[in-house]
């Protein structure tokens, strides 16, 4: 029976490819990745020799890139699937191959490897026990907060993609929606300029409304836990220079 192979590869430092996802991306017919080139450079990076068979599978075409999944692994054929950066499917191409496969019956494997959730929350400071991968939040205002309040009551830590773009105001709508919670924003993850600030809502979003930053984000918030709650509107005074 065929494998269709569900691939994590590096979310900034090229380092972070396991050597199982190297051995099982020699040894596939074929490749579905969200962008060719940048996959490419990967192939390149670690020697690993280009599959008989590669193609895109990306937002504007992921229902069609999976039928042509499952038609590969009716023949007989191992398919692998990777996204630019962690893992498909999460918040990246990758679902509807999953699902066509495993509706039609055959075996899925997931290769771990680098996340951004898990690294963001980890470096954040703020609790580990429970939490919740919310994804990138609506671009329009009113449905953002609608979005944002769903979890308001919750003591779970939340976890956010966002575009270098949005980020002041999506801080800033945080605020609004859930009050001056502790924070963190997460950068360039794994690369060598990382940077991560933690702080209060309210100063974080005060810091990043004018700023130019390169690459997507991942915002960490904390749940509704008194001890990570300010019931100054200001928040105290940031810990971190």
């Amino acid at each position: 029976m065929a494998i269709l192979y569900i691939v994590a590869t590096p979310i900034g430092n090229l380092g972070d490819l396991t050597y199982r996802a190297g051995e099982v991306l020699r040894g596939v017919d074929a490749l579905a990745c969200e962008d060719t080139r940048r996959t490419q450079f990967l192939l390149d990076h670690y020697g690993i020799p280009r599959p008989g068979i590669v193609f895109s599978q990306h937002e504007h075409n992921e229902d069609r890139a999976a039928q042509r999944v499952l038609g590969l692994l009716d023949e007989g054929r191992n398919v692998a699937v990777c996204s630019n950066a962690g893992y498909p499917g999460i918040s990246d191409p990758g679902f509807r191959a999953i699902q066509a496969a495993v509706e039609a019956g055959h075996r899925v494997e997931v290769i771990p490897g680098a996340s951004a959730v898990p690294v963001a929350l980890l470096v954040s400071g703020l609790p580990t026990s429970s939490y919740t991968f919310r994804g990138f939040p609506p671009r329009k205002e009113g449905r953002c907060r609608a979005f944002l309040a769903q979890d308001r009551e919750l003591p779970h830590t939340q976890i956010f993609y966002e575009s270098p773009f949005r980020i002041g105001k999506f801080l800033a709508l945080a605020h609004a929606e859930l009050g001056n919670r502790r924070a963190a924003v997460c950068l360039e993850l794994t690369k060598l300029h990382e940077r991560v600030r933690r702080g209060w809502l309210a100063d974080l979003a005060a810091e990043f409304a004018d700023a130019k930053v390169k690459g997507e984000a991942v915002i960490v918030v904390a749940g509704n836990h008194p001890k990570f709650v300010s019931g100054d509107e200001d928040g105290p005074e940031m810990s971190e220079p």
